[in-house]
């Protein structure tokens, strides 16, 4: 948002890439176009500049409507998937990144004030993973 510059065209392969719901995406829409800057979707063959149409008003509302009720189909769906593998003990999520020892050297670390950027390169993980250790 900070980068484009008016007389700029942001092109998005589908609508429900620039959003996840149908407010954000009229407003993102609305913010753009009023800066000068056209939003072009590929897939809808939609292009947005800020003098359009009430037909194309409603087409954004429509499509984007639609994209954020498939978003929520999906979602519900990955989410019974999820509890079903839970029950047949197929999920057992996600890997821990460190070993119970690595963590608590981790958390060592930590406590002695070591630099946390540092530490988390140290360990190959992300600095928001390295925080999660250290509050758990």
């Amino acid at each position: 948002m900070g980068f484009v510059r008016e007389d700029d065209t942001v092109v998005v392969h589908s609508m429900d890439r620039l959003a996840r719901n149908l407010d954000d995406l009229r407003k993102l829409v609305s913010t753009l176009t009023k800066r000068g800057i056209k939003v072009q979707f590929v897939k809808e063959s939609l292009t947005f500049s800020g003098e359009d149409s009430p037909m194309a008003m409603l087409l954004l509302s429509m499509l984007g409507a639609v994209a954020e009720f498939e978003r929520s189909m999906i979602r519900e769906r990955q989410r019974e998937g999820i509890a079903i593998a839970k029950t047949k003990g197929v999920y057992l999520g996600r890997k821990p990144a460190l070993t119970p020892e690595q963590a608590a050297e981790l958390r060592r670390r930590v406590e002695a004030g070591d630099k946390k950027a540092v530490i988390a390169r140290e360990f190959g993980i992300s600095r928001e993973t390295l925080y999660q250790y250290a509050r758990s």
